[in-house]
């Protein structure tokens, strides 16, 4: 039977001949060399050419990375070969190294050594710690040296492949071959070392149109793989897969089995003819090197081939080797973190007669079964002992310990627990997948079938592409994983048996209530399985994430590919591995899972018995579940830190929880927050206090303004003006009506300009005083501005109605100190529109007392015709005070003599010129 290689394309490059390809071991990067003398790096995860050498005018027919150095290597047909830097893209050295052209160079895994094999019939070995001396050469060819290559296990010999037909093999330090195979009856193009397992095996391609596997030791020919129609020109053993692999100037790359010699695959993807192949230790990826480019293809499943028993045990399978670890034997003075590797000792439980695919216990941890080849073997879990075998393609446990093979797409078996066979089924469709669990599940490409152990009686179609099914171990609930979801259903055993009982036929579609849909989630599952009903997977992103009633948590972001192999509840932590075997654990709580399922099914009752058993430390994650589930009041009750307790109750509305929690963290944030919330439901003496902790001085004007609280303004004020808060204090003064005070702010705030234009419109009477401070302060950096200040007492026909704003400051002035209650505000309110200096000359012209300056005019009103001449013969044009000197050297307007400049707000909050 065919081995199951899932073999994907994941890059595909176009460009000239490609003579010779590598793989980098830690970066996502494939070497060509190329027949027009450029050798390129390929990325192919971002599918881009990430670096690119012109090495020579003729062509390049080997390179390779040497990792440990940061070098890339390269032989040429202009007997050359050149090193050099990937990362500075620096020549580090250039020499000629043979006679011919060179037609492959070989890197030594541990020391500095490089050969090199030329049509000059030799091989040398240079030592790049020596300056890249010659440290020897191999004669005894007596034609071209095509491949020369070392052996993984044993890397102080090499073998050659040479068009004089032979396969020589040599030792470092000696100048003779150690023996010579005559291996084809027409040159060898290409040798390669077997890699797995203890075969002292090694491959040939040749001209002669075939591939030879021999035994090194024996000198002997093991098997001859024909096939090819033209030369063979690449071959190799997979070092990851039971697989050899060759490639041909015919076009076509073939797949053989490395046990069987069958051929298990042939690849065509239509770039003319094959040139070199790539591969790497712990790898699936191969590359292959064509006329017309570049392919890389993974091959086989990345998933180790593994298996945990409910104790802890975990056997998996290297190669046809079997090992066993157990996790309950970390160290009793070991602190497992999670997310690190665990120090397990690996014990050797024995080998498989076929290679391992599939390798999985039974429920009660006794048996393991191993599936590969088309076969399966049962073994015992702790000797490995054979129990029973047999043909399968896919095999599958049920929850009893009873088991089923899928021997073609047509033919399922049921065997009983005792290895005996049961029941023989024959789908009418085609069956490509079987699962096993409460049911068994066959599948075709569109839809699933259930079918009973027991009798085999059909139970339910449904139509959707599965790619795996997981089943809890109580049975009622199934996870079916597509290619973009998984669905959570509900199995209702009771409706079937009801079903069966009443002797209904049963239709194509099965018992319609024998499954429930109870959530899908569009999130593709890598690995999954359940913990009572919570179902615990890894997506595509390699999160670990758990699902419980359809609310999906995820617990941590695995920081490279790992698979999920069991739940210890012992310890509450749930076991993945990684391709290289690594077992790594993470804590998962049974107790918060079952109190989250016990939340969903709405049995709060014992899910308060389970709360207490919950650590501290996870209460956050019990409450934030709680929020997602609209339960906030209480979740405000689980939830131990601050911050979170804080929003909870802030989103209650309760804010006296909200008050203790901010007096125990006093966070200034936190202080303002709850007082915009407790002054928008009208609590103002909260509102008053949480204010006053966050120092909020603009909330508490709003506040006390609102509220009409004349005394809070006042002290307010003071606690402003202490602050450096001049906005906040100087509008608390004016909201009193303390206008000296507001005056004497601007001046302490060096804003003189600002508060004579205040004196003139509220204080006329301290002008006089201002103006003499705005001159001495302005004769600092402008004498001539400061004596163009005008006085109104100096000048008061530059004042209209001046003696009027007098008067009307004495007649206003009682009533600035009473502070009427906010309720009302009414009946004050349309005296605010009220002018004073207007009201006041309405008053007089009623008592027939003339106005000093004629007519009535508003004070605010311009008057651009009142010209009079300064001292200096300056025109000036006047606005009640406001003084433009036409003289002034640069030009600038003047404000009562000041240089006007564009109003803005200075840190303090006061205005700024």
């Amino acid at each position: 039977m065919p081995l199951r290689l899932n073999i994907k394309r994941k890059l595909a490059q176009r460009s000239e001949r490609v003579k010779s390809v590598d793989l980098h071991p830690t970066e996502p990067w494939i070497l060509a060399s190329l027949y027009s003398g450029t050798v390129v790096i390929w990325n192919y995860q971002s599918q881009t050419m990430a670096k690119s050498f012109e090495v020579s005018e003729l062509p390049v027919r080997s390179a390779k990375f040497i990792s440990r150095k940061q070098w890339v290597v390269a032989g040429a047909d202009d007997m050359f070969i050149r090193v050099y830097n990937y990362n500075t893209m620096d020549k580090v050295k250039v020499f000629e190294a043979h006679t011919d052209y060179i037609r492959c160079v070989a890197v030594h895994p541990t020391l500095p050594y490089v050969l090199s094999s030329s049509d000059d019939m030799l091989i040398k070995l240079w030592d790049w710690d020596k300056g890249w001396v010659c440290t020897q050469i191999f004669e005894g060819h007596s034609h071209y040296v095509m491949q020369v290559t070392f052996n993984p296990k044993d890397t102080n010999t090499f073998a050659s492949a040479s068009l004089d037909r032979t396969i020589k093999i040599w030792n470092l330090g000696s100048p003779d071959p150690n023996f010579t195979l005559d291996a084809h009856v027409k040159g060898v193009n290409c040798v390669d070392y077997f890699t797995g397992g203890d075969k002292p095996y090694l491959i040939t391609g040749s001209d002669d149109h075939t591939a030879k596997v021999w035994d090194y030791q024996t000198k002997s020919c093991v098997q001859t793989l024909e096939g090819h129609t033209h030369n063979v020109s690449a071959v190799c053993f997979h070092p990851e897969l039971p697989i050899i692999i060759t490639g041909s100037e015919d076009g076509t790359v073939r797949i053989w089995h490395s046990t069987t010699y069958r051929l298990e695959n042939t690849l065509n993807y239509g770039l003319e003819r094959v040139w070199a192949i790539g591969y790497m230790k712990g790898s699936r990826r191969v590359v292959i090197g064509y006329d017309e480019g570049t392919i890389m293809v993974k091959m086989g499943r990345e998933i180790p081939v593994a298996s945990m028993d409910n104790s802890g045990k975990i056997i998996w399978a290297k190669h046809n080797e079997i090992q066993t670890v157990d996790i309950r034997r970390v160290g009793a003075g070991y602190e497992v973190t999670d997310g690190e590797r665990l120090p397990l000792a690996v014990k050797e439980l024995g080998s498989c007669d076929l290679y391992p695919q599939f390798l999985k216990h039974n429920p009660n941890g006794r048996f393991v079964v191993v599936c590969g080849d088309g076969e399966y073997i049962i073994y015992t879990a702790v000797a490995w002992r054979n129990r029973s075998f047999g043909s399968a393609l896919e095999f599958v446990w049920s929850s009893e310990g009873e088991y089923a093979v899928r021997e073609s797409t047509s033919k399922i078996k049921i065997f009983s627990k005792n290895f005996q066979e049961k029941k023989s089924i024959r789908p009418t469709f085609s069956a490509e997948r079987i699962y096993g669990g409460n049911l068994l599940a066959m599948c075709s490409n569109d839809f699933i079938s259930f079918y009973d152990w027991t009798e085999c009686r059909f139970i339910r179609r449904i139509d959707v592409n599965v790619k795996n099914l997981y089943w809890a171990d109580s049975g009622d609930l199934v996870a079916i994983a597509s290619d973009t979801s998984f669905y959570i259903l509900k199995y209702n055993r009771d409706a079937v048996s009801s079903y069966v009982d009443s002797g209904k036929p049963i239709d194509e579609q099965g018992v319609e209530d024998a499954f429930e849909l109870l959530h899908e989630t569009n999130e593709r599952v890598r690995t999954g399985l359940w913990v009572g009903d919570c179902f615990i997977y890894n997506n595509s992103s390699w999160r670990l994430n758990y699902c419980v009633g359809g609310e999906v948590t995820t617990m941590f972001h695995l920081d490279r590919p790992m698979y999920l192999m069991g739940y210890l509840a012992s310890q509450s932590r749930v076991y993945l591995i990684d391709k290289e075997f690594n077992v790594i654990g993470y804590t998962l709580l049974l107790s918060l899972i079952e109190y989250k399922t016990l939340v969903m099914r709405g049995d709060f009752d014992r899910a308060n018995e389970i709360l207490p058993t919950i650590p501290k430390e996870h209460h956050n994650s019990v409450a934030r579940f709680l929020e997602s589930r609209n339960m906030v009041a209480e979740a405000l009750e689980v939830a131990t830190d601050p911050d979170y307790r804080f929003e909870l109750a802030i989103q209650l509305g309760r804010l006296e929880v909200a008050k203790e929690i901010a007096t125990e963290v006093q966070s200034e944030s936190k202080w303002k927050q709850l007082g915009e919330l407790a002054m928008s439901t009208g609590k103002f003496e909260m509102a008053e206090e949480c204010l006053k902790h966050a120092k909020d001085f603009s909330g508490m004007l709003l506040l006390y303004s609102s509220i009409g609280d004349a005394e809070g303004i006042s002290t307010l004020a003071s606690l402003s003006k202490e602050q450096g808060k001049n906005n906040v204090a100087f509008l608390c003064l004016f909201m009193l009506g303390k206008l000296e005070e507001c005056l004497q702010l601007l001046i302490d705030s060096n804003r003189i300009p600002e508060a004579a234009l205040m004196a003139r419109s509220y204080l006329p009477s301290k002008v006089s005083d201002i103006v003499a401070l705005w001159r001495k302060d302005l004769s600092k950096v402008n004498p001539k501005a400061a004596e163009s200040l005008a006085d109104p007492q100096e000048y008061p026909n530059l004042f209209e109605d001046w003696q009027i704003a007098l008067a009307v400051e004495s007649r206003v002035a009682e009533e600035r100190g009473s502070y009427p209650p906010a309720e009302q505000y009414l009946q004050y309110a349309e005296k605010s529109k009220i002018d004073l200096v207007e009201a006041f000359k309405s008053m007089q012209v009623e008592e027939d007392q003339p106005l000093e300056n004629g007519d009535a005019v508003h004070e605010d009103e311009v008057h651009e015709d009142d010209v009079h001449e300064d001292e200096n013969g300056a025109d000036e044009s006047q606005e009640e005070g406001v003084v433009v000197d036409a003289d002034s050297n640069d030009g600038a307007v003047l404000v009562n003599g000041n240089e006007t400049e564009e109003w803005g707000t200075n840190n303090d909050g006061t205005p700024s010129a």
